[in-house]
């Protein structure tokens, strides 16, 4: 009897990633699932899964009025309208298109790019025969849609990361990798490892969990039930920023007539690990990072790294806040790091009205950043009103976390997984009184010692 070794997958990289908090990132549903039916009815399955993204593929029949009619660059205006309508009847988006192929010509290209404007779809994933892509960099230029380079398994030329990053070295950043994780695995590459050296250019996801590594004949099954390490997948992801979609792709021929059951458990599984699950990222993000929300009030700024998402703070004293809304009971997370030891600035909880003057600082709630002070004005502490019950700080210059809740009249503060604070808020100090709802903000302090913010998170409770 022949017993079949499998490869074994390498090991991750040393991170830790099981302390890494998981950032929620937007699923999409690659109709490729669905193939064994026609798009519209693909979409009412998609619909049913509670998605609200699409990712479609060349050649797939329309159905409905059309069901002869393939989806694809030859699309009529009346049938790109039909599409449109089952999209808005189903509350679902395309965002790409793929895989699919064009000539290294300036016609061959403008079909396909021309179809994608007109469906509004932002990213063609497709896998080119040739390797001069000067061409694809001025179709991204020109009409603003990106390429994702998509890796079936081998002898596929791009079934290892190293073959794409090496061409896109240089390129236009919208031109970038689809990371198809199954076909990562039956190629014997761990996934994980292929995410990290494409670092910085990830467009887009198809998300795969297999049953087995190293061999063409593994199939799928739901999210965390594999051996692709799920976890470490989108740990990795987080620890990337990145900002595109997760495209389920289930494609095991045993369950081609009925892939919804095992993608509904793998949706459930995502949910499990996302530990940014029912919040909302606060610090605008369009392509880059953006103050979109945001008000200054008072000296000084905070100044934004638009590809890191990483405020630092300049001058003082004043209040960077978020206007959008006011928030009545709330968990807020976010990273924050001190520049000097004596770095001193503070996060604003439920100012109570537009800020006009310094008023606001006898009216709401600061939790302190300033690791030289002590007590009610140290770093975890209800400014001037409640001191923290210990010091969970980290040294100067590394990134802390801070998990602030406020619900109802209780503040509780969590800074590197410690509980430091836990108080019933009350008039105390220079505090003379607090509204049940108001803003959040960021103080800039001074220019001497700046402090920085990151991952700005929050989640509203009943």
């Amino acid at each position: 009897m022949v017993v079949l070794m499998l490869a074994a997958a390498p090991a991750a990289r040393s991170a830790d990633y099981k302390d890494v908090r998981i950032k929620k990132i937007p699923v999409a549903v690659q109709t490729w699932t669905y193939h064994k039916f026609t798009l519209f009815e693909a979409l009412d399955k998609i619909r049913d899964l509670g998605a609200e993204y699409v990712q479609a593929y060349p050649g797939q029949k329309l159905g409905g009025a059309y069901p002869d009619v393939e989806f694809g660059p030859g699309l009529t205006d009346a049938q790109v309208a039909a599409v449109r309508e089952k999209l808005i009847e189903n509350g679902l988006s395309i965002y790409a298109f793929g895989v699919t192929g064009f000539d290294n010509t300036e016609e061959s290209m403008r079909i396909v790019f021309d179809f994608a404007k007109k469906m509004g779809i932002g990213i063609i994933v497709t896998e080119p025969a040739f390797d001069d892509w000067s061409l694809i960099e001025k179709m991204v230029r020109e009409y603003n849609i990106g390429i994702a380079i998509h890796n079936h398994p081998d002898p596929n030329k791009y079934a290892r990361p190293e073959t794409a990053y090496a061409r896109l070295k240089g390129l236009d950043k919208r031109i970038g990798y689809c990371a198809d994780t199954g076909h990562w695995m039956r190629t014997a590459v761990n996934p994980v490892d292929a995410i990290r050296i494409l670092e910085g250019r990830i467009i887009d996801v198809h998300l795969k969990d297999l049953n087995e590594f190293g061999t063409k004949e593994a199939h799928d099954v739901p999210f965390g039930q594999g051996v692709a390490n799920v976890h470490d997948i989108l740990a990795e992801l987080t620890l990337q920023d990145y900002h595109g979609f997760l495209a389920v792709e289930h494609e095991w021929e045993k369950e081609l007539d009925n892939p919804s059951p095992s993608i509904r458990k793998g949706f459930d599984y995502l949910k499990s690990i996302t530990y940014y699950e029912g919040y909302d990222q606060i610090l605008g993000w369009s392509g880059e990072y953006n103050k979109q929300g945001w008000n200054h009030y008072g000296p000084g700024y905070f100044e934004l790294d638009e590809e890191t998402g990483i405020l630092k703070g300049h001058k003082g004293m004043g209040l960077f806040w978020y206007s959008v809304k006011k928030y009545r009971n709330f968990v807020l997370e976010l990273d924050y790091m001190c520049s000097d030891s004596v770095t001193n600035s503070g996060i604003f909880l439920r100012v109570p009205e537009v800020p006009t003057s310094n008023d606001y600082i006898f009216h709401s709630f600061e939790i302190q950043i300033d690791d030289a002070s002590t007590g009610i004005h140290h770093t975890g502490a209800a400014y001037d009103a409640e001191a923290p019950r210990v010091n969970a700080e980290k040294p100067t210059g590394q990134w802390n976390h801070y998990k602030i809740a406020f619900v109802g009249d209780r503040i509780t503060v969590e800074l590197n997984g410690t509980q430091i604070l836990d108080w019933k808020a009350e008039p105390r100090g220079k505090i003379r009184d607090f509204a049940p709802e108001g803003y959040i903000g960021l103080q800039n302090h001074d220019d001497r010692a700046p402090v920085y913010f990151k991952n700005i998170y929050i989640k509203e409770l009943n």
